[in-house]
């Protein structure tokens, strides 16, 4: 299938500019998220390309910033919400309650209670449940509306344990139990529209065999739910996302043509549409973390280069043992304006490094002994692959604040989130004790 989009399939930290990404922490400070705009577009259209007629969601909680909410809604995609926040981002963000799916996991009460009182507004919205205690919590509330079954598969699949989650007991309904759940919520007057399952995050093309298992579990059951259930059938089997993006220098990107082919093959016949709802595929790529080195200095076996960032700014070295390639911009800036005879800049020897952030923690390290061009303080570094949880994972350990982010649109670029300060983290700690006094 000839994919819509020319765009290549993957950016690599390498692809940005320089000069023009340093540039921007003299403008807006360090650390900093930068996300383009453009390239979400771009993921997009590739993937849409390849899934035509399949229903797109984007997975609000890789990356919930408006901006990138917007522009995915006009792109024609839906939006796929873990919380209520992320509910009313979306409808902050222009969505309509047939573009929304609330996909509940174990919800706390005031998540529902915030869910049934914007369905009362949007009645077109879509819940996902994936316990029957949920189902009766709605139905204690007054829901009645349109109702998708969570259930879970019995396989996994994704980059670390901790997010492969189609066999997780936290996942959704036991696929056996799938019809007989709601067959129920159907005699009790819910809506039943869909059924959802997510295999994992973080896919990749050696875990296709696994995908294709899922993909036709899920096939299987829809058959058999449209045999059990009366009236019209389902609306939507949702197989979720999770489409794997390459986070090495040497990986391959995923060949999204030879998924889809092997989606629609292996759910095989069913009265239903697809639906997917990928998050990191569409993100990733297309943001980086800027930070700026503050201390250099030589430990016993390696060098340590210290910057502004840390595991409370990007935690998925920390949490995933995850991988991110790093780019030392203000030296790969001196040695480009060299190349082209406007600086007297000498290239920068390459050495192994650790890069370490501030926090009090052994772990909060984003590589080690890496060989980067030998750090210097005030050198900004690049952190790729930063657009898919990154900020939304961010957090205000050691009482630091959170950083700021500014899109690119084209050649604009633009505040979208500011910098929170140290006021921000204790507010809400002034706030108690002016109620209490």
């Amino acid at each position: 299938m000839t994919e819509r989009s020319d765009s290549p399939a993957v950016r690599r930290l390498t692809d940005w500019d320089a000069t023009r990404l340093e540039s921007f922490i003299d403008a807006y400070g360090s650390p900093l998220y930068v996300l383009d705009l453009e390239r979400v577009r771009e993921n997009y259209r590739r993937l849409e390309a390849v899934f035509p007629d399949a229903e797109i969601l984007y997975a609000v909680k890789a990356n919930a910033l408006g901006d990138v909410l917007t522009v995915l809604l006009e792109e024609g995609a839906g939006l796929e919400c873990a919380s209520a926040g992320e509910v009313q981002r979306a409808l902050e963000a222009g969505a309509s309650g047939s573009e929304v799916h609330y996909t509940a996991v174990n919800p706390p009460a005031q998540d529902l209670d915030w869910i049934v009182d914007a369905w009362n507004e949007h009645p077109e919205l879509t819940v996902t449940a994936g316990s029957e205690d949920t189902i009766d919590r709605l139905a204690d509330r007054g829901y009645d509306g349109r109702l998708c079954l969570r259930v879970n598969p019995g396989i996994g699949a994704g980059h670390h344990e901790k997010v492969q989650t189609g066999a997780a007991a936290k996942f959704g309904v036991p696929a056996e139990r799938a019809v007989e759940v709601l067959r129920d919520a159907a005699d009790r007057g819910f809506d039943v529209v869909g059924i959802h399952a997510h295999v994992g995050s973080g896919v990749s093309s050696d875990q296709l065999d696994d995908h294709r298992e899922f993909v036709a579990r899920m096939g299987g059951l829809a058959r058999e739910v449209s045999e059990a259930i009366d009236g019209d059938g389902l609306e939507f089997v949702d197989v979720g996302g999770g489409f794997g993006v390459p986070y090495r220098e040497d990986e391959e990107p995923l060949d999204l043509a030879s998924v889809a082919d092997a989606t629609r093959e292996a759910l095989g016949e069913i009265d239903a549409r697809l639906t997917i709802e990928p998050g990191r595929y569409f993100v990733a790529d297309a943001g980086v973390l800027l930070t700026e080195v503050n201390t250099v200095k030589e430990a016993r076996d390696t060098v340590v280069a210290g910057v502004d960032a840390g595991m409370t700014t990007l935690i998925r070295p920390a949490m995933y043992d995850a991988y991110h390639p790093i780019r030392n911009l203000t030296a790969d800036a001196a040695e480009a304006a060299e190349t082209a005879g406007s600086s007297a800049a000498e290239a920068r020897e390459t050495i192994p490094q650790t890069v370490a952030g501030p926090i009090c923690e052994s772990g909060d390290v984003f590589c080690s002994n890496r060989d980067l061009p030998a750090s210097e303080r005030g050198d900004v570094l690049a952190i790729g692959n930063a657009g898919a949880y990154g900020y939304e994972m961010a957090n205000q350990y050691n009482s630091r604040p959170r950083p700021a982010s500014v899109v690119r649109d084209g050649e604009a670029v633009r505040l979208s989130r500011r910098r929170e300060t140290v006021e921000d983290v204790t507010r809400v700690e002034r706030e108690a004790r002016t109620v209490r006094d």
